[in-house]
This record gives structure tokens, sequence and C-alpha cells, in this order.
């Protein structure tokens, strides 16, 4: 997880007008939080407790933080004071507004903006109503997540999330951090240990005849050569190696 302590300042502000399930405002937070994004602020919602309820809190899973600092206002334009530039999520089309964009198109555009020190709000309405002809034309772009023609109908928290994800790329994005240690390459005289071992193998159960071995051990040789073995692969198969000799010797 990264630390928010330890990024730059936050550009961003997530605005959420008259919501109505305080799950969706936890899940909010927490998909705020997991792309790096602090600001939060709810403009009439429902409850006005909510964001000490226990379905926020327990939506928020960690992101508890936002809900702490988030803020309640009364009015859109009260969300929007100090930030210089609104975009509005919303389905389309509308008869009249500003232009519609989708996210990963034009949030770059803004990248610059938001370098400079400038804040840029995100705007969502209600699950139900989503945002009213006035307050789109509040800001300055409409953004439509591109959907399924026929059902574009996203949960609240889940249209927060898809722009947060692209706003942080369009940001710089995070690093793929790696979750699993690199295996440690079997060096080349544990390879022809393991070699020996199963050549002992092989003639034990009579697949190699010693006689006349032709030229089965470089062709083994050659193929654990491509393999490009690790060591814990090389125990495997001297571990295989014992387990079919006991099982000969058993006999």
């Amino acid at each position: 997880m990264t630390d928010l302590a330890a990024d730059p300042p936050d550009p961003t502000r997530i605005v959420l007008i008259r919501t109505s399930h305080p799950g969706n405002v936890g899940a909010a937070a927490r998909a705020m939080k997991v792309m790096g994004l602090r600001e939060l602020v709810l403009v009439q919602p429902r409850f006005p407790d909510v964001l000490v309820q226990e379905e926020t809190v327990a939506m928020a899973s960690g992101a508890a933080d936002i809900l702490v600092r988030a803020r309640i206002v009364d009015s859109l334009d009260a969300a929007l004071e100090g930030v210089h530039l609104a975009c509005a999520t919303a389905m389309t089309p509308r008869d009249f507004g500003p232009p519609t964009a989708a996210p990963r198109e034009h949030l770059p555009t803004l990248a610059p903006a938001a370098a400079a020190g400038e804040r840029i709000a995100f705007v969502f309405g209600s699950e139900r109503f989503g945002m009213s002809n006035d307050e789109v034309r509040r800001c300055q772009v409409c953004l439509s997540i591109p959907t399924q023609p026929d059902y574009g109908s996203l949960n609240l928290a889940q249209a927060v999330q898809l722009i947060a994800y692209e706003w942080r790329l369009a940001l710089g994005g995070y690093p793929v951090i790696e979750r699993t240690r690199t295996p440690e390459r079997a060096t080349l005289d544990e390879v022809h240990g393991a070699l020996e071992h199963w050549r002992g193998v092989l003639e034990q159960i009579g697949y190699l005849d010693p006689a006349a071995p032709k030229k089965l051990m470089p062709r083994l040789q050659l193929l654990l050569d491509r393999a490009g073995l690790t060591r814990e692969e090389v125990h495997i198969l001297r571990g295989i190696a014992r387990s079919v000799a006991g099982r000969e010797g058993a006999r």
C-alpha cells in the first residue's frame, strides 16, 4: 500500500452531491485512498452524520482518515471554493453544457495544471438522479466513462474508483510492486550433480544402459540448460530421483 504521507501535495478534490447510501461514501473514500487522493467533500448528503455511520466506516475499510478529513457543505458552490477546474461526471447526451470527453483522453491535459498547483475537482451526482443540468454547467468539462451502450449505469463508488484510477495514471501513476521474490538460479555444479543423480537412477531402473548410453545424458543436459533451473527446482528433481531409487530398492 502506498504511504500517503510520502506523496506530494494532493491537487484533487472529490465532490459527492446528495449521496443517499452511507456505504457508497465509505467505498468512495476507499477508492480515493488506494489512488492517493485525500480530499472529500459532500454536498447535502441524505444523512448529516454519514461520515461516522457504521456502514460508512466499514465500507471505507482502512480509509477512515479520508472520512475524518472530509467536509459537508450546503452547496456545490461551497464545495468548489478554491477550485480552478471542475469536471462533472454524468451520462450524456445533454442539450447544452460543457464539452464531453472520455477520462483517459482528457485527464492528461489537466495534469500540467495540477503540477502547477491548481486544484482540480471531480464532481459526482446522487445515486438516483446523478447531476442536474445546472450542476453540470457549473463545471468546465463533462467526463463520460465509456461503457456498453445499452447499459451505462455505474455504482457511485465504482465511478469514483474509475476516475481516481485514470487521474492517477494521468499524474504519473504508481509503480507496480513486486510481491514475489526472484528465485535463485542453480549453479552449474548443482545442475551437474542433479544430472549425475538422475544418471544413477536411470541406470537402476533400466532406462539407461551404461554399456550403450547413446546421447541420453547430453540431451538431458541441453534440456536442463534451456530450462534455466533454480536451486529449488534442482532440489525437486533430486527429490524425485531419491524417491524413485527408494522404491526400486524396496522391490
